[in-house]
C-alpha cells in the first residue's frame, strides 16, 4: 500500500510517516493542501491521510477535488475538531473515513488496511501458493511450514506479487507500490531486494524474471 500524508505539524507528519514505514506501508509528506493535489496527480496512491485545516489549499477543498479528479483514491480525514457536523461535512466533501486527533497509532493502521481494501479486488489477508503461506495481519510468512524473517521492503514486494495473482509487475510497479517518492527511480534497489527476497525463500524459485517485463510470483 502507498500512502499519502497532508499534514502541516512537521514532527506529527514525520511521526506518522515512520510508523507506517515500520508496518511495510510506502508514505511520501506534504505540508500544503497544493503539494498534495500534485502529488496525487504525480503518483498513484491507494489512501491519502489528509489533515483538514491545512495551508494554500484548504483541506476541504483537497477532499472535494480528490472525490472529483481522482475517484480510486481513499481519503482519511484526521481533525482535532469532534463536532458532528464537521464530520458530516468530511464525509460529503468525499473522505472515506474519519479520524479526529489525538489517536491511537493501531487504530490509524486498522482503518488504513480497512481503506485498501477497498481499494482493490477483495483478498484474503492470508495467501498461500505452491508452499508459501503470508499472513499479512500478523506480517508472518513461512515456506513449507518454516518461519521465514524478511525485511519491511522484501515482505511489500513479496505481498504485491502474491497479490498480482501470477501477474507480471514491472520493477517500476513495485518501485510505485512498496517505497515513496524517494526512491531514485534508476536505482538498482528492486534488483538487489529481490535478489536478497529469493536467497531468504530459497529453492525452488518462486519469485521469477520475466525478460523485459518484470517479475511475476509462481513456477
Amino acid at each position: 500500500m502507498r500512502v499519502l500524508i497532508v499534514e502541516d505539524e512537521p514532527f506529527l507528519a514525520d511521526a506518522i510517516g515512520k510508523g507506517l514505514r515500520r508496518e511495510t506501508i510506502a508514505a511520501d509528506i506534504v505540508h500544503d493542501g497544493a503539494a498534495a493535489l500534485q502529488a496525487v496527480d504525480e503518483n498513484g496512491y491507494d489512501v491519502v491521510i489528509l489533515d483538514r485545516d491545512i495551508p494554500v489549499v484548504h483541506g476541504d477543498d483537497v477532499a472535494a477535488r480528490l472525490a472529483r479528479d481522482h475517484p480510486d483514491v481513499r481519503i482519511m480525514m484526521l481533525t482535532a475538531a469532534r463536532a458532528l457536523n464537521e464530520r458530516v461535512t468530511g464525509f460529503e466533501l468525499g473522505a472515506d473515513d474519519y479520524l479526529t486527533k489525538p489517536f491511537e497509532f493501531p487504530e490509524l493502521i486498522a482503518r488504513l488496511r480497512a481503506l485498501e481494501r477497498r481499494t482493490q479486488p477483495a483478498r484474503p489477508p492470508v495467501l498461500e501458493a505452491y508452499g508459501l503461506r503470508l499472513d499479512a495481519f500478523r506480517r508472518e510468512v513461512y515456506r513449507e511450514g518454516r518461519l521465514i524473517r524478511l525485511s519491511p521492503k522484501e515482505f511489500a514486494v513479496l505481498h504485491t506479487l502474491m497479490n498480482a495473482d501470477g501477474g507480471v509487475l514491472s520493477a517500476e510497479t513495485l518501485l510505485e507500490r512498496a517505497w515513496d517518492a524517494n526512491i531514485d527511480p534508476f536505482t538498482n534497489t528492486i534488483r538487489v531486494t529481490i535478489a536478497n527476497l529469493r536467497k531468504r525463500l530459497g529453492e525452488p524459485r518462486i519469485v521469477q524474471t520475466v525478460p523485459g517485463a518484470g517479475y511475476r510470483f509462481g513456477r
